[in-house]
């Protein structure tokens, strides 16, 4: 069920989809990673996605970290032809909605974007949902492009599941990015675009709130 959409159609599912929605993130406290990537020699951008249920959510978080240059949504793990939302929505073509991320590597690193995402962009102990939205297409998972991000991703997973960061188990998939595709225009920079649509009042600007509070060093000013 694509809550969002009912969102938009009648006022009677958004007060549904706010009775049901549960509390965002995680109240855990999530440390550093272990192992990460050497800033110190890092040059040029780079890029990572990631997908943890709502894209306009994740994009809302991520893009205000340091050092983010840019934040697409878009829809990973599945074929070109299915890369569209109406078909996406549907739960059946085994794209998920994603980001790509790019960003300076000797301002933040591919692991402190990792802890961002764990901590207050999603939820990784939800399997097949986020919040209100069910669906594989709201699966958790982190998409990488390189054995660097692999074994770093692999790492803090197991790190924060064997410290039992959460109450439960960490269900977000580790798979590697075959293609990434930019969603239609009117998703992107949805929450900035749209802060009083009942969805992002809801789901979005509570972990923006969070964010502040939980990583002030990491936040453009």
């Amino acid at each position: 069920m694509d809550t969002r959409h009912l969102f938009r159609l009648t006022s009677t599912f958004v007060i549904l989809a706010v009775a049901v929605a549960l509390p965002i993130g995680s109240a855990a406290v999530v440390p550093d990673p272990v192992i990460d990537s050497d800033s110190a020699g890092a040059k040029g951008k780079q890029t990572a996605v990631l997908a943890g249920g709502c894209f306009w959510c994740t994009e809302a978080v991520l893009e205000e970290l340091i050092g983010v240059h840019k934040v697409v949504s878009g829809y990973a793990g599945g074929e070109a032809a299915a890369a569209k939302y109406d078909l996406v929505a549907r739960g059946s073509t085994n794209h998920a909605e994603a980001i790509k991320i790019t960003f300076d590597p000797a301002k933040i690193s591919y692991g402190q974007l990792l802890q961002v995402f764990f901590s207050v962009a999603h939820d990784p102990t939800q399997l097949n949902r986020q919040g209100p939205d069910y669906g594989r297409q709201y699966r958790s998972a982190i998409f990488w492009r390189d054995a660097e991000q692999k074994r770093i991703a692999e790492a803090y997973i197991q790190q924060l599941n064997e410290a039992k960061v959460f109450s439960k188990p960490i269900v977000t998939e580790v798979v590697e990015l075959e293609k990434f595709y930019t969603a239609e225009p009117y998703h992107q920079d949805f929450v900035k675009l749209h802060p009083r649509h009942m969805y992002v009042v809801v789901n979005a600007l509570p972990k923006l709130k969070k964010l502040s509070k939980e990583f002030p060093a990491l936040v453009t000013k």
